[in-house]
């Protein structure tokens, strides 16, 4: 099943008070990375939650967020500097004798100082709850998968398509090979002609020894059926249940030198318009490939 490389999941998962809720996203990646955003209690679960997704994915860049909110009272708590709570209100009172300042000191002068109070979030997850968090990962990683299938699916009937162009124009060059030859053959005597002296026209032999030599360095036989074989492969790879990307970009660039090379061999008019085509639809071709994992 081919499989893009952009996709997106989310699952949450209630244990007790806990609720869990894992979230992942990913992008293109020529390799498989893996970037992890977890709470402070979920530190020691990075591997293990690494694992997860090295066993659904192959390819890509992937972010996976965990949280874990308590119901209820939380599994966060409040702690208070007193000691520096205690500096405040002393220094806070030498202020008021040094300049005499009259009334109490407000509460809220105190709880508006971030620096006093610090939230600490649960440091450690017993294993029920461990087991909860790998299973809302494993849940937002085939929900990923799921999402990765059906752009693959719509990627692929886009690809055919465009392949299916490349098959027909190649038909369409192969039964014109023999036009282009002799066109050719013809440019060439003509040129000869024009430059040449009469007693060299005159030996026959050695003149269609000449033009032959030429038009076999514009014969494109080779390269169209390189071409031909190269679809053939590309469209075999697309079936494999595989991280099959970076082959099709091999097999997309190859074509792309087959084309350049019957553009730059070939003089014939028609031939250029169809290399110009074929080299348009290969680059959107390149550039969809770049989305398979």
């Amino acid at each position: 099943m081919v499989r893009s490389m952009t996709g997106y999941g989310r699952a949450e998962i209630s244990s007790g008070s806990i609720v869990v809720t894992a979230e992942i996203r990913s992008v293109n990646h020529r390799f498989l990375d893996v970037s992890t955003k977890l709470p402070r209690a979920s530190l020691s679960m990075e591997d293990s939650i690494k694992r997860i997704a090295k066993k659904h994915f192959r390819r890509g860049r992937f972010d996976i967020f965990v949280n874990l909110e308590e119901e209820g009272d939380g599994s966060r708590t409040i702690e208070i500097d007193w000691n520096l709570m205690d500096q405040y209100i002393e220094k806070l009172r030498e202020a008021k004798e040094r300049y005499g300042l009259a009334g109490e000191i407000p509460v809220s002068m105190v709880t508006d100082l971030d620096q006093l109070f610090l939230v600490k979030e649960q440091e450690k997850v017993d294993e029920d709850l461990q087991s909860v968090v790998l299973q809302a990962v494993e849940k937002a990683c085939s929900q990923v998968s799921e999402m990765r299938e059906e752009e693959g699916k719509e990627l692929i009937q886009d690809i055919k398509r465009r392949i299916e162009f490349l098959q027909n124009t190649a038909k369409w060059l192969g039964k014109q090979r023999d036009i282009v030859i002799m066109e050719y053959r013809e440019r060439i005597s003509n040129r000869i002609a024009e430059y040449v002296q009469e007693d060299f026209l005159a030996d026959e032999s050695r003149i269609i020894q000449e033009i032959a030599l030429l038009a076999e360095k514009g014969d494109i036989t080779e390269e169209l059926t390189r071409l031909k074989s190269h679809i053939e492969q590309f469209l075999n790879t697309i079936c494999l249940h595989d991280a099959i990307g970076r082959k099709l970009d091999f097999i997309v660039q190859e074509m792309l030198r087959e084309t350049n090379t019957i553009g730059s061999k070939s003089n014939d008019v028609k031939v250029s318009e169809w290399v110009i085509a074929v080299k348009s639809e290969l680059e959107k071709i390149k550039e969809q490939v770049q989305n398979i994992e």
